[in-house]
């Protein structure tokens, strides 16, 4: 398997979680992307993936499957033994109710103010936002303001469980750790009463899977 990505980024931080979890990293060859040149945005790489984003896994087949969620489902169920997006179909559904709020209360929301509100990743990845960018900015700011209002939920979550999907570690773990990473490019600080979340971040971080992502 092929995995195109750049690491550091938040997205990738996902899926490479996964592999350690997975104990898949030897059966992966990393092919890197140059986010800020916007390699991702040229024809070579809008082949395997129209919408121009990392990561995509590359299967043995020649199969190309883009998206964080697919990536995970693909690679935690290769075993049969699924530790991440969940078992019983209680569990699978609690994982991925959690999966989608933290992309939607966090992960998007901060890499739309990074990319509308923010010089984002700088000139060359410009030209491929909305012609009217620069008239986004409100638009970039008021999904901090959600972004912020997301953080405050999850903080509230992890006050009641130990994990973002309840009582282990699961995909949307990994989604918060590359939404809390994203928040730190972005300038988006977790304010310090936020306890439970400051204290879930210190715990997740000792895993293997994320200390080696």
């Amino acid at each position: 398997m092929k995995i195109y990505d750049t690491p550091g980024f938040p997205n990738p931080l996902r899926v490479r979680i996964v592999l350690g979890e997975k104990n898949l990293y030897s059966q992966v060859e990393f092919i890197n992307v140059d986010l800020p040149a916007a390699e991702h945005k040229q024809p070579a790489f809008l082949t395997m993936n129209p919408l121009g984003t990392v990561p995509v896994l590359e299967l043995e087949d020649g199969t190309w499957i883009a998206e964080c969620t697919a990536i995970t489902e693909y690679l935690d169920n290769l075993d049969g033994r699924p530790l991440l997006t969940g078992v019983s179909p209680r569990e699978k559904a609690l994982i991925h109710m959690m999966q989608k709020r933290a992309e939607s209360e966090l992960i998007d929301a901060i890499g739309l103010y990074f990319h509308y509100a923010t010089a984002g990743l700088g000139p060359e990845l410009q030209r491929y936002k909305y012609p009217e960018w620069q008239e986004r900015k409100q638009w970039g700011e008021m999904h901090r303001l959600k972004a912020e209002k997301g953080l405050g939920y999850f903080n509230q979550l992890l006050e009641k469980q130990p994990y973002i999907a309840g009582d282990r570690f699961s995909m949307a773990d990994a989604t918060v750790i590359g939404a809390l990473l994203f928040a730190f490019y972005a300038g988006i600080p977790v304010p310090q009463h936020y306890r439970a979340l400051l204290t879930w971040k210190a715990r997740v971080y000792e895993r293997p899977s994320v200390a080696n992502a």
